[in-house]
């Protein structure tokens, strides 16, 4: 009996990672949203609170950022403070260039690359790379976020994190 329940467990386990490695991208907001701009969304201070988890090696941690964001030109900088629930504190800084109508590209500190930025009317969809420091330790993951307006001014930032193109994670902020 115990063999049976661990191996169904292990069947369970083993098909939900497999479909949650499905899922590249959060999804869109199914409620009735307000538009949203990527200056909208950082311009001036902004404070958010939310979580990190990676259920996988058991990472569960809350977190405030404070943002501040300037537009200048065509350059949107953001500023951002993360306060973790354990104590840890980071601060990074975007610098997001518009490269079209609805497109910007975004660099920071910890990201390879660029960050790829779709301002979409309603949602806004930011795709990177990044190192990202942990207790003295790197490890590169990618994101996928997805932003939106509710209707009451809220805005919602939820992301898919990946290690090496497998889902691992989340944001909800």
């Amino acid at each position: 009996m115990i063999l049976d329940l661990t191996r169904r467990h292990f069947l369970a386990g083993s098909a939900a990672l497999l479909t949650g490695g499905c899922a590249t991208m959060p999804m869109s907001p199914t409620a009735s949203v307000r538009p949203i701009t990527l200056v909208d969304a950082f311009s001036g201070r902004r404070v958010g609170k939310g979580r990190f988890q990676i259920p996988l090696v058991g990472v569960d941690r809350g977190l405030t950022a404070v943002l501040h964001g300037r537009l200048r030109g065509s350059v949107l900088t953001v500023a951002e403070d993360f306060l973790f629930d354990d104590g840890e504190k980071n601060r990074l800084t975007w610098h997001f260039t518009k490269t079209g109508p609805k497109t910007w590209s975004g660099r920071r500190e910890d990201v390879i690359g660029e960050a790829q930025v779709q301002d979409l009317g309603t949602e806004i969809r930011l795709s990177y790379e990044a190192d990202v420091m942990s207790k003295g330790s790197a490890t590169r993951l990618q994101f996928s976020d997805v932003l939106y307006r509710q209707q009451d001014g809220v805005i919602i930032n939820n992301a898919v994190v990946k290690k090496a193109g497998l889902v691992i994670g989340s944001i909800h902020l």
